[in-house]
């Protein structure tokens, strides 16, 4: 499962408007309450491939919407994504590339936050991609591709602008490396980020030159964390409609 955000150009205020899931044979896209604070904050339309805020959407393929976020399997550089994820061509189910990718495109305000997921002994996980790559200087950029797999980040506060922009990724030697995804910035996340000495961030992959930016550090985030946290639990994420009610027969 995987929610689909939405960033207003005009504000930059992002809001969770969609969720997308399946269960190997149907995905099924709905709409979140997010979506209402979208519209009255921000104006947004409903999506042309989803029209009616009110429907569950089913479909034995995957949606134009999130499909066009995927290279296709026929590109010759499909293996080179693939590997960017660090993940196996056996892995390559649609919303686990959407959910490690972040699904995002030049071309419009969209990206897709992926559902975090808790292992046996609670303890969640999260892949991302670290963000602002294309601000850092040379140097920084260089140190980058010196990181190592498993080699620790982290991760702090910003407090180095006047505006706090959010978590920032430090190496031990004190270069910043970037940012944290927008959505550890949302409401849900709150006791994440009051327990900062719970969550270790490591690296998972580095991709060298000619990857895009956007591509090029991979981590991994673990926190153990109190037993009522529940992440993407606050009311914007829930779907507007009864998904069970509007299944399919």
């Amino acid at each position: 499962m995987l929610f689909l955000a939405w960033q207003d150009p005009v504000s930059r205020a992002w809001f969770p408007i969609g969720r997308l899931s399946s269960d190997g044979t149907t995905y099924q896209f709905v709409y979140t309450q997010g979506v209402q604070v979208a519209q009255q904050q921000c104006a947004f339309q409903p999506l042309p491939s989803f029209p009616d805020l009110d429907l569950v959407y089913f479909s034995p393929e995957l949606f134009p919407l999130f499909a066009n976020r995927l290279l296709r399997r026929s590109r010759p550089d499909y293996a080179d994504f693939v590997q960017w994820l660090n993940l196996s061509t056996h892995e390559d189910d649609p919303i686990v590339l959407l959910a490690r990718s972040g699904g995002q495109r030049a071309t419009d305000t969209f990206f897709v936050l992926p559902a975090s997921e808790q292992d046996g002994n609670g303890v969640y996980h999260i892949h991302f991609f670290v963000q602002g790559l294309r601000y850092l200087p040379y140097e920084t950029i260089n140190r980058i591709s010196r990181l190592q797999t498993g080699e620790l980040l982290r991760l702090v506060r910003d407090t180095y602008s006047d505006e706090e922009r959010g978590l920032i990724l430090c190496t031990e030697d004190r270069y910043i490396v970037g940012y944290g995804p927008q959505y550890l910035l949302d409401d849900s996340f709150e006791m994440l980020r009051s327990l900062l000495n719970c969550v270790q961030v490591a690296v998972e992959r580095v991709n060298p030159p000619p990857t895009p930016l956007q591509f090029r550090l991979l981590c991994h985030l673990s926190a153990c964390l109190p037993e009522n946290f529940r992440p993407f639990s606050s009311l914007i994420y829930q779907p507007l409609v009864d998904m069970v009610a509007a299944s399919p027969v």
